[in-house]
C-alpha cells in the first residue's frame, strides 16, 4: 500500500487513526446528546488506549517525507544585501 511517494500508510498506522477518531466522534455525540459525561469519558479513553496503540506500532514513523525543502532566504543572491 505504501508506495513510493506513496501517503497510504501502514495497516497498523490505519487502524490506529480509526480507532483515535472513533473515540473523538463518541465524545463529540455525548456532548451534543446531552451531554452524557459517562459516554464522553469513554471517548476519552478510546483516544488513550489509542494513543497508547500508536506508540505501540510505532504511527510517526510511519511518515513519508518529501524531498528536502531550501529556505527563501537561502535562494536569495547573497551579494544583494539582504
Amino acid at each position: 500500500m505504501s508506495g513510493s511517494g506513496s501517503h497510504g500508510g501502514r495497516p497498523s498506522s490505519w487502524l490506529v487513526f480509526t480507532i483515535s477518531m472513533t473515540g473523538f466522534i463518541v465524545g463529540g455525540v455525548a456532548l451534543c446528546i446531552g451531554p452524557n459525561w459517562m459516554m464522553f469519558w469513554a471517548g476519552v479513553v478510546i483516544v488513550a488506549v489509542s494513543g497508547v496503540l500508536g506508540l505501540a506500532v510505532g504511527i510517526m514513523s510511519d511518515v513519508v517525507l518529501d524531498k528536502p525543502r531550501v529556505a527563501r532566504d537561502a535562494l536569495a543572491d547573497p551579494s544583494s544585501g539582504s
